[in-house]
């Protein structure tokens, strides 16, 4: 018999990189939350790897930031390294990572949790949801504690009907030997919400004792300050080093000698894993021709000598991990303290969710993070501060927020999962941003600061700060606009040494930045300001500057594509009743459901001319709907 335990606008059910999120946004917009998890000294935990970023997730996480979310200031505060990557190449691709000090991580979240108002931490396993009339209730605990919300967030993660598997030993688990939920998963189901099964897996941990390092190349962090949060006023400087090695042929034979014992080849796997994170086994299958693989010897935090293995997960018996590590250069006398394993966990298939990503069949009811079939902390954070911005708005009758392709990776990660769906664990990636010049690490605050302050996310003391900056930069644009550099000895000396041709005549100082070769250091130098801009003002006038044109045809393409986003579909449109649309458009469009022409276009399985035919009808006007 359950008893009533609280009642609440908003419960959270979970407490990973989506769970935390989601609850801060819901908390800071005015519901009182209830965040449940499993086991208070977990919250934000990092299963696999203790890194922050990376390419696109990187930007995920400032885009978190910029819209008052906590990832970016925690790791600021807790890593051991921060290095920004891709210097080389073009701002589109330039992503911060940082490796985390990863109990330091969920000690500095966890305090963050506490003493955020309006939000209540409680340990507890949720075994079942309440549901009345295809509308949510909210949960009850397996101690019969009954939480009342008219929203509920589920960020189980990889929880789900977890099995953890080791060669041929498998166990009902979550990461880490944490207790799985199963009663969900299965009430889920009953719900009419269909499930795919997805795996993932991780590494070996060495103690960093046993290591030779004298065999491996250092990689160290930045000593340049670098930070994810614009808020980080704070650096850390007495940075950890990484370390670089390499598989051999020895592993590689190690490893195709004992394929038959690896879950994954064994036929004990049945989920999907991620073709962008494979195993050292699909690796060495994959990619048979690659005498070697890099492998990075990554600390776990300052107070551990636990070292994650990154490139070798596998779920090989462990006596086999132990003979492949033993032929990696520097890991030849190395202790495991924690075995590698795969593991396999239920997920929801995400096109029966709205953009908002609350389920199109249970209202109320949202899903955020590794459950919605994506990987990774940072993908997990970006839908959690959604999905917590949007239960907060039904809730409390607030203004929803839905991202759309031009205004970040949220944006476009969310799109792919509600429209397209995914066949295996999602990942972010830059290619898969048709804006990613406009969507960059430098620039995630002036697309996004704005929302967040309107929204109650973020403070009116830092909407001030931001407002300043972008004075700034537009002051410093136009000055430069009016200053009209001549072709002297002393800016000749400084073309040349930039490696450019001589000028021929005045130019503007604007034009002579767009040069390749110059930057904006040079370009200061030469036209001398009487203000002194902070260095992030600096790098906004140089990027809106040189790409000024690759930016004006982005933004001719974001006007082309609002305009098929503003023809919005109903909800409760009968595509039965649109002739002419192919049988597999009409399916596909039946089961995705799409809110505007625009979303339509970008489902799978619907052409060209089937968007044509749902155009046309749409602007009939005589539109046949769905009887309830």
């Amino acid at each position: 018999m359950t008893y009533d335990a609280g009642h609440y606008d908003v419960i959270v059910v979970g407490a990973g990189h989506a769970g935390v999120e989601a609850a801060i946004a819901a908390a800071k917009r005015g519901a009182k939350t209830l965040m449940l998890t499993l086991n208070l000294d977990m919250v934000a935990f990092m299963p696999c790897n203790p890194s922050i970023g990376g390419p696109a997730k990187g930007i995920v996480v400032r885009e978190v930031d910029a819209l008052g979310g906590a990832m970016g200031k925690v790791i600021d505060k807790t890593h051991i390294q921060m290095r920004l990557l891709n210097t080389r190449k073009g701002p589109a691709v330039r992503a911060l990572r940082a490796q985390a000090d990863k109990p330091l991580y969920i000690k500095e979240m966890k305090r963050v949790l506490e003493n955020q108002e309006n939000l209540t931490l409680r340990q507890g396993m949720v075994e079942s949801l309440m549901v009345e009339d295809d509308q949510i209730k909210g949960v009850v605990t397996e101690t019969k504690a009954a939480y009342y919300a008219p929203t509920v967030i589920v960020t189980t993660g990889t929880f789900m009907r977890g099995k953890v598997i080791i060669g041929d030993l498998a166990y009902e688990s979550g990461p880490n030997n944490q207790r799985t939920s199963v009663s969900l998963s299965e009430q889920l189901e009953e719900l009419g919400i269909e499930m795919v099964r997805f795996k993932t897996g991780t590494p070996m941990r060495v103690n960093s004792h046993t290591v030779d390092y004298s065999k491996t190349e250092i990689q160290p962090g930045e000593e340049e300050p670098r930070s994810f949060s614009y808020e980080t006023t704070e650096y850390i400087t007495d940075q950890i080093p990484c370390w670089l090695t390499y598989t051999t042929e020895e592993t590689h034979k190690i490893i195709n000698d004992n394929l038959s014992l690896s879950a994954m080849y064994s036929g004990m796997i049945k989920g999907t894993g991620p073709r962008y994170c494979p195993s050292i086994e699909d690796k060495i299958v994959r990619f048979n021709d690659k005498p070697r693989h890099q492998i990075f010897l990554e600390p776990e935090g300052r107070e551990t000598e636990e070292v994650y293995v990154q490139g070798l997960s596998t779920s090989l018996p462990e006596y086999v991990q132990n003979e492949m590590m033993r032929t990696v250069p520097g890991l030849e006398n190395a202790e495991i303290m924690r075995a590698g394993y795969a593991i396999e966990y239920d997920s929801v298939v995400p096109t029966q969710l709205w953009p908002t990503l609350e389920t199109k069949k249970i209202s109320g009811l949202f899903t955020a993070g590794q459950i919605n079939g994506t990987s990774g902390y940072e993908e997990a954070a970006g839908q959690g501060i959604m999905a917590g911005i949007n239960a907060a708005a039904k809730a409390l009758d607030l203004e929803t927020l839905i991202l759309d392709r031009s205004q970040g990776y949220i944006g476009v990660m969310i799109d792919d999962l509600v429209t397209k769906g995914t066949g295996e664990p999602y990942r972010l990636l830059t290619s898969r941003a048709e804006f990613r010049l406009l969507l960059r690490h430098d620039n995630a605050d002036l697309r996004l600061t704005e929302i967040g302050h309107k929204l109650g996310l973020i403070s009116d003391e830092r909407f001030a700060r931001f407002e300043e900056k972008k004075r700034l930069i537009e002051e410093e644009r136009n000055r430069l606009e009016n200053v009209i550099v001549k072709n002297t000895e002393d800016v000749q000396e400084i073309v040349k040494a930039a490696g450019g041709t001589p000028l021929k005549e005045a130019v503007r100082a604007t034009d002579l930045l767009k040069r390749p070769e110059m930057n904006y250091a040079q370009i200061e130098q030469i036209s001398k300001s009487d203000v002194s801009l902070a260095d992030d003002v600096k790098e906004q006038v140089e990027i809106q500057v040189k790409y000024q044109g690759y930016i004006k045809k982005a933004l001719e393409q974001i006007d082309r594509m609002k305009k098929m986003e503003s023809k919005a579909i109903p909800e409760d449109i009968d595509y039965d009743q649109i002739n002419g649309l192919a049988t597999e458009a009409r399916d596909r469009l039946k089961a995705v459901r799409p809110l505007s022409v625009g979303q339509a276009s970008r489902v799978s399985g619907v052409n060209p001319a089937d968007v044509s035919i749902l155009l046309v009808y749409i602007e009939q006007g005589n539109i046949a709907r769905v009887s309830g």
